[in-house]
């Protein structure tokens, strides 16, 4: 059995719509949805094609649902004045449909996997979908988070960087974005069976701009720049990361 997990799609619709095009390719028999399918340019369309899957979708929520699902409610979602905007123009386009399933999505997942064990999957940490840590994160910092949870690999996101490493005894896999990378241009993810593959999905990125820009999203051109075309390096964002990891 082979389950994927796709973490980070930002309402990037063109991306996902890669990403899942290549999933119904391989045995994938379920899929976990890591958090901050919102927001983004796209959000409502983005959340329709989630849910009308035919395979078994588990989700998790991340930092920009627990956003959006503020901003809806009238509550100050915390977010620093940039992203206020498009936490705004996200809310007022699917709170009303979509908030009663976004709430009842949960922080953590726990599935038993076939050849891999027990994995956690989590937007961040499993104790926070806020918290910030990277590759280059010493270890000595993370153990208390990560070496006594019982499972044998956690799987996150939220960084928006791929990669695999070990804390204590516990593997720990980020599985990328698909929607918002920092690297080279693309779709990151993640499948799991008798091993763990980090992927990488090519897509039309000029028709992805189109779409995107074609939208009434109020950063559309800055996420095309930024997001889609081109991303910021993972140096940047890794001395980025840097100074708000946890230490």
């Amino acid at each position: 059995m082979t389950t994927a997990a796709i973490y980070d799609i930002h309402g990037n619709l063109p991306a996902l719509e890669a990403v899942l095009a290549e999933l119904h390719r391989l045995p994938v028999e379920s899929l976990v949805v890591g958090g901050d399918v919102v927001p983004g340019p796209m959000p409502r369309e983005t959340l329709t094609t989630l849910f009308e899957l035919d395979i078994p979708v588990h989700f998790i929520r991340g930092n920009g649902e627990t956003a959006v699902l503020a901003e809806g409610a009238g509550i100050d979602s915390g977010v620093p004045d940039q992203f206020r905007e498009v936490i705004r123009w996200t809310a007022d386009r699917i709170y009303a449909e979509f908030e009663q399933l976004l709430v009842e999505w949960p922080m953590t997942r726990r599935l038993q996997l076939k050849g891999i064990g027990e994995v956690l999957f989590c937007h961040a940490t499993p104790r926070s979908e806020n918290e910030i840590f990277t590759k280059s994160t010493p270890e000595n910092v993370l153990l208390p988070v990560f070496d006594r949870l019982g499972v044998d690999v956690v799987v996150c996101g939220h960084t928006h960087m791929q990669f695999d490493r070990l804390i204590g005894t516990t593997r720990i896999i980020n599985a990328g974005s698909v929607g918002m990378p920092f690297g080279q241009p693309g779709a990151y993810w993640l499948t799991l069976s008798d091993t763990l593959e980090l992927r990488h999905t090519r897509y039309d990125l000029a028709e992805a701009a189109e779409r995107i820009l074609a939208t009434a999203y109020p950063q559309a051109d800055h996420f095309v720049r930024n997001h889609v075309v081109q991303c910021p390096t993972e140096p940047e964002m890794l001395a980025a990361f840097a100074k708000a990891e946890l230490r």
